[in-house]
């Protein structure tokens, strides 16, 4: 199966071309933390130089796979978006995908037998994270955003007093006592200090598993089950978005509120 996948949670761009053979393609755009993400102006540029590499028309795609998150707003949204005009005008299918299941799938490769926790950068000092024990089978047939076996959901975004606090939390939700946890991705390099005080080993910065690999993206793609319209591919937001809690926040006039 050839599968277009690309992944815009985070500040990069990234983008995997998965071929018939299996062989895959890959490019990111990865500006630097005070730069203003590329996804807009990128991803489809990107795209395109992809299948130029490979000799191959956009026709001769049979499915995209888009990373859902959770993560940045704005480049869910342009991630999605742009997913579903794809797939629409090209008329193939369009599957979602973990963007935590992406970053802990191409760690768990690299370090096989390992626990993975996979953290991604929630802005507003929260972090979105997921644990997968070594045990996960990442080939297994699932629906769009569905948890695997042996991965656990942290279903809201975590601050750094919560971080702390991260394996005893993991630990009630059913992983073993003593689990050795390695953690991966923006989020795990920006609250290393608290990974370490909970005990977590975080991979080092020059490891390369801090950005999600946009050839696990296609690898989940490829493997996820087909059917359902480009509608019901949706951004795990996995909280409010900005403009959605400043309507929420009292606004007092004239002065404090009496």
């Amino acid at each position: 199966m050839i599968v277009l996948g690309f992944d815009t949670a985070t500040q990069a761009t990234v983008v995997g071309l998965r071929l018939a053979d299996g062989s895959t393609l890959q490019a990111s755009d990865d500006p630097a933390p005070e730069a203003h993400p590329g996804h807009a102006t990128r991803l489809l540029a990107m795209s395109a130089e992809l299948l130029a590499q490979a000799g191959i028309r956009w026709s001769a795609l049979e499915r995209i796979a888009v990373g859902i998150g959770p993560g940045r707003f704005t480049g869910l949204r342009v991630g999605i978006a742009t997913a579903r005009g794809l797939a629409q005008s090209l008329d193939i299918e369009l599957t979602g995908v973990s963007s935590l299941q992406a970053l802990a799938l191409a760690a768990a490769a690299r370090e096989p037998g390992r626990a993975i926790l996979a953290v991604i950068d929630a802005r507003r000092d929260e972090a979105f994270a997921a644990a997968y024990q070594p045990s996960v089978d990442f080939a297994r047939t699932r629906r769009a955003g569905e948890p695997l076996p042996g991965e656990i959901e942290l279903p809201r975004a975590l601050g750094a007093c919560q971080l702390q606090s991260i394996v005893e939390e993991l630990e009630q939700r059913g992983s073993p006592p003593g689990q050795r946890w390695l953690a991966v991705g923006d989020g795990a390099v920006r609250f290393a200090l608290q990974l370490a005080q909970a005990g977590v080993e975080v991979a080092a910065e020059s490891s390369g598993l801090h950005a999600i690999d946009p050839v696990a993206v296609c690898e989940l793609g490829a493997s996820a089950a087909s059917g359902g319209s480009t509608a019901q591919v949706l951004p795990d937001y996995r909280r409010s978005p900005d403009a959605a809690l400043a309507r929420e926040r009292p606004v007092a006039l004239g002065g404090a509120a009496s």
